[in-house]
């Protein structure tokens, strides 16, 4: 299990403030790629540590610490997409079909028994969901029941990029906690540390999300295509949508979507307010362009790239679905 990181100092004091007085679910939301789910994990082993550092950390050496380190405490339970429980996301399983990106219900099901024992260790049972917004409607429904009729010494840690598809219910019944991005400052030091070139381009390029943009820097998958698209993106009278498009689709399309929704933030946030957030070293073109479109032509473009990215990991045709996207873009510039 991963250490805390630099800019979690905050949060984890915060966390230790409510060991005194735990609710039966803490809903811990914030952006992806912050470390939202190591914090959690710490959080968790230390709670069922024999024994605690004095900043409430895990000791590491109990019996407890070993049974979690390896993945087989009686008292804990992690619930997610079984895509992320893989070993390697693309692997398919027996059958030819893919792992699922949702949380089942069955999944949620299988914790009744754990809800209803009592803790091995004789304190707390915690159960850790990651991400919560991958329940589908019946799986947040099942959770639903349990968290309306709670069982003493049994803590639910949700984890969530996107809160507000979560039930209004669910929402209720669990405790928030904001973790916050880290700093640019100690973001950029942090992946330095990690040996990423150029990190502070890196850091703003994954939205300010450190473990992204280590994660984009070790894998390299989309680098090449977000080049390319880059480099006509900044000249859209010159574009050819579907020249451009066709060269794009050996990638994922979320790779091409998250940076147009970058690049068109960076516009919109140019025009209205003068600033540049992903693409500082471009913020001389940004403007010039922002200058030649409509505020509400923005909206409207950000509206439908917020739409695709929903649709990104399973378009019918990816080339035909990058390909709206990239003349949608270039009509923002039609004279």
């Amino acid at each position: 299990m991963k250490p805390l990181y630099p800019w979690q100092s905050e949060s984890w004091q915060a966390l230790q403030g409510l060991r005194n007085r735990l609710p039966h679910a803490v809903l811990l939301k914030g952006a992806q790629g912050i470390g939202k789910l190591d914090l959690a994990m710490n959080f968790a082993q230390s709670l069922l540590c024999e024994k605690p550092n004095a900043d409430g950390t895990a000791c590491h050496t109990c019996n407890s610490c070993h049974w979690f380190e390896q993945e087989n405490h009686p008292d804990f339970r992690l619930v997610q997409p079984d895509a992320l429980s893989s070993a390697d996301e693309g692997d398919e399983k027996q059958g030819g079909k893919k792992p699922s990106r949702e949380i089942s219900v069955d999944q949620i099901r299988n914790l009744s028994n754990f809800a209803n024992l009592s803790a091995h260790c004789g304190g707390y049972r915690v159960v850790l969901i990651h991400p919560a917004e991958s329940m589908n409607n019946n799986a947040a429904n099942s959770l639903l029941k349990t968290l309306e009729e709670p069982t003493d010494n049994l803590l639910f840690l949700l984890i969530s990029h996107k809160p507000q598809q979560l039930l209004p219910t669910i929402l209720s019944r669990c405790l928030g906690f904001t973790v916050s991005t880290p700093t640019r400052e100690l973001g950029t030091a942090w992946l330095e540390q990690q040996g990423v070139k150029n990190p502070a381009h890196a850091l703003a390029q994954s939205g300010f999300a450190p473990l992204q943009a280590l994660g984009w820097s070790e894998s390299g998958e989309g680098a090449e295509e977000r080049s390319i698209l880059l480099n006509a993106i900044r000249q859209p009278s010159k574009m050819d949508a579907l020249a451009l498009a066709d060269g794009l689709q050996r990638s994922a399309p979320i790779y091409s979507i998250h940076c147009l929704q970058q690049w068109c933030h960076d516009l919109t946030s140019a025009k209205l307010a003068g600033m540049v957030r992903y693409f500082p070293e471009q913020a001389g073109e940004i403007t010039k362009l922002a200058n030649g479109v409509s505020s509400d032509a923005l909206l409207r473009f950000q509206k439908e790239l917020l739409e695709a990215r929903r649709a990104a990991y399973h378009p019918l045709n990816p080339k035909l679905f990058l390909e709206s996207l990239l003349l949608s873009y270039r009509q923002l510039f039609a004279i």
